[in-house]
């Protein structure tokens, strides 16, 4: 049974709060396993309608005069009944039954049970929901495995994470058995991803062949979702989901949308690249103007980078049988564009993007390109990811911290190498992308005027 970081969230969601929770992700993410275990660790009595693969559940809601009125409903839908406060109704794949979402809030409010949720492509359905319940029902987005949690599942001893946690935050170097041994660790992770079903049958196989089965079938459901649920557009967004990877493996990464249509145009196409980032499969970066707060406002939307949710779909996208020769070093690839795609998928994990946020990189005609541009307690950092020997080499880092209109104080590389640090630049482990997280704001923020002087 795989320990995930969302575990401790819905725990401390249902110690803390009486209201629902819905889970939200790509398909094949964990969401729906996720409040299975809970439900079982906790002895709760679990009633689960899943709208997607009962079409005949989608119409407990029509109709309906009273909370008390959809419950009677849903007792008599599932022949299971609702006793007591140790009841936990999980309403799975609510894409398919919008109204679920209005319904939520008097269902909370009436008390009787624990509620859960969750869904496939919410970015693009619930744009079509009239209500969102505002303080009845939590939101969180889930993702494949982090780094962090992939080389746990593997076995990773905690006592290696303290280490590597007390380096990340002295700036010390790794001790060079235990860099060595996370290396490899990277390098596995680059093959499997963190798909839940292709990180448990590694576990239960360590079959690379085995691994590729899950990614597949994972890769055919995507497809399913997209000639399903955007049929008008199931072509263009099918085309720009199969060239993710020989555009990442372009020289500069960015994609073109001539490789689509020679007379292409951003607008066109730019629902499709959309749908791609609400449903969750795809992670866009954008290029900004400059590299200062906020960035948002250095936006460019028709400038982007477009790389995989799951690094180990990627690589699976790539060509059949290449994993294990990529885990035995016995053919030459370029290792860039599947670092980078590695880190904007920690990245997104960790706060950076999603609905709320945009992930970015910089490129400049006259200063080069940064690889990835975050912004922390209101400052920019700049990263740069190196897959190669030559790490040093960094000329467009070194133009943008020696802009003084910036005003950078610390860049991190993310590289092969071990931790040093060299003036603004940190050289940081490819690994230690898990420490790099986006930090909440704190809880209160207070100003006050000070009137005293016009009495």
């Amino acid at each position: 049974m795989i320990s995930r970081k969302l575990d401790s969230f819905i725990e401390n969601h249902y110690n803390t709060s009486k209201s629902s929770l819905l889970l939200k992700g790509a398909r094949q993410t964990g969401k729906t396993y996720a409040i299975r275990k809970y439900a079982k660790v906790h002895g709760l009595y679990l009633i689960e309608i899943n709208f997607y693969e009962d079409k005949t559940a989608r119409t407990i809601f029509e109709g309906a005069d009273n909370v008390k009125d959809v419950l009677l409903r849903i007792s008599a839908h599932t022949k299971r009944k609702i006793s007591s406060k140790n009841t936990m109704i999980f309403f799975d794949e609510i894409q398919m039954c919008p109204q679920v979402v209005t319904w939520i809030k008097f269902l909370v409010d009436e008390g009787s049970c624990k509620y859960a949720l969750s869904g496939s492509l919410l970015g693009v359905e619930l744009k079509n929901i009239d209500s969102v319940p505002v303080g009845y029902m939590a939101v969180k987005d889930v993702f494949p495995l982090d780094f962090e949690e992939f080389a746990r599942a593997i076995g990773l001893p905690e006592n290696v994470f303290g280490a590597l946690s007390n380096a990340w935050e002295n700036k010390t170097a790794v001790d060079a058995k235990v860099h060595e041994s996370l290396l490899k660790i990277v390098q596995l992770y680059l093959v499997v991803g963190g798909m839940p079903a292709a990180v448990q049958a590694y576990i239960d196989t360590n079959d690379i062949n085995v691994v590729e089965e899950k990614q597949r079938e994972i890769l055919s459901l995507y497809k399913l979702d997209i000639s399903k649920y955007d049929p008008d557009k199931k072509l263009e967004v099918n085309e720009i989901f199969d060239l993710i990877p020989s555009e990442l493996d372009a020289k500069n990464k960015r994609f073109i949308l001539k490789n689509l249509n020679e007379h292409a145009r951003f607008s066109k196409y730019e629902d499709s690249f959309l749908w791609l980032k609400d449903a969750g499969v795809a992670i866009p970066t954008y290029n900004i103007t400059e590299p200062r707060v906020p960035l948002k406002l250095n936006e460019q939307r028709n400038l982007f980078k477009l790389f995989q949710n799951d690094v180990g779909l990627l690589a699976c996208q790539y060509a059949s049988g290449i994993q294990l020769k990529l885990l035995q070093n016995e053919i030459n690839i370029n290792y860039g564009s599947i670092y980078e795609n590695f880190v904007a998928q920690e990245l997104c994990c960790h706060g950076f993007g999603g609905d709320d946020h945009s992930l970015y990189y910089f490129n400049n005609k006259k200063q080069g390109e940064l690889d990835f541009v975050i912004e922390q307690y209101g400052s920019v950092i700049p990263i740069e990811v190196k897959s190669g020997k030559s790490y040093e080499r960094h000329n467009a880092l070194k133009n943008v911290l020696e802009n003084s209109l910036y005003d950078i104080h610390n860049s991190y590389v993310l590289c092969n190498g071990n931790l040093s640090v060299e003036d603004k630049k940190i050289y940081v482990p490819i690994y230690m992308v898990m420490f790099i997280h986006k930090h909440p704001i704190v809880d209160k923020q207070i100003y006050k005027l000070n009137f005293n002087e016009l009495l």
